[in-house]
């Protein structure tokens, strides 16, 4: 096997794996990074009732840690598209904007940073859907 051929096997794994860090930090947006700063509140607490305190800093947590995760993203996303050699990021029209005549199919494919950031909310979604109707149990006692 020569360098030309090793190159872009190697290029094409370290592609793979990079898509693959992206898919985890996009789930980490809908599940860790919420649950982690509602554990600091928790912790932030000193009673059942707490005042406002721990909600607001889950709330700017959780904002400031996924702007930090979509920037993260974004660079990722950068450097996939250097290792890939894949440049179609294009200004989008917007179909509205598009007059019928200008009705032509030229779709462009989605990204990988689109794929992802979709995969994860419909994963997402799907976990949230499972778990409400197999494991979350009723909050309406049987007792009454």
């Amino acid at each position: 096997m020569t360098t030309e051929t090793q190159a872009p096997t190697q290029h094409r794994i370290a592609a793979g794996f990079i898509a693959f860090v992206m898919l985890l930090l996009a789930l980490s947006m809908w599940t860790v990074i919420p649950l982690i700063w509602l554990w600091i509140g928790s912790q932030l607490a000193a009673t059942q009732f707490p005042s406002l305190g721990p909600y607001a800093v889950v709330l700017f947590g959780v904002i400031v840690s996924i702007l930090f995760v979509g920037w993260l993203l974004g660079l990722l996303n950068e450097v996939y598209l250097k290792l890939t050699g894949v440049r179609n990021v294009a200004p989008i029209r917007l179909g509205w904007l598009k007059s019928l005549r200008d009705s032509q199919k030229t779709q462009r494919p989605p990204s990988v940073l689109e794929t992802v950031i979709v995969g994860s909310a419909l994963i997402a979604a799907v976990a949230l859907l499972a778990w409400f109707f197999t494991l979350a149990g009723s909050p309406i006692s049987n007792g009454a």
